[in-house]
């Protein structure tokens, strides 16, 4: 089984919600970093946010105000609460963790050893 999966993503119109959550299991340990990044058509890869086992949280400015990270350690899943959803929020979206803690900021999230397959949000205008 594959230590991370991802759900949720679908399409949406612009202002509309959508909660994307992450399955871990097996490698992935409750305590670790975990976070999203995206990759927009054409665009490079964007770190989202992060929440590290104490539960803080860190974000991308460019979502900052409209998602909201969470995890349930009970549960061993991880979520992404995106509201107010604009076209630039279209991408794949990808679950990631790390053993470590979480870094200062979301930039290097795609380098987390763990990551999922990924889940297709898309925003239309």
């Amino acid at each position: 089984q594959a230590p991370l999966v991802e759900s949720g993503g679908d399409s949406v119109q612009a202002g509309g919600s959508l909660t994307l959550s992450c399955a871990a299991s097996g490698s992935v340990d409750r305590g670790y970093c975990m976070g999203w990044f995206r990759q927009g058509p054409g665009k490079e890869r964007e770190g989202v946010a992060t929440v590290d086992n104490d539960n803080t949280k860190t974000y991308a400015d460019s979502v900052k105000g409209r998602f909201t990270i969470s995890r349930d350690n009970a549960k061993e899943t991880l979520y992404l609460h995106m509201n107010s959803l604009k076209p630039e929020d279209t991408a794949m979206y990808y679950c990631a963790a790390s053993e470590w803690i979480c870094p200062d900021n979301v930039r290097d999230v795609h380098n987390f050893p763990y990551r999922g397959q990924g889940t297709q949000v898309t925003v239309s205008s």
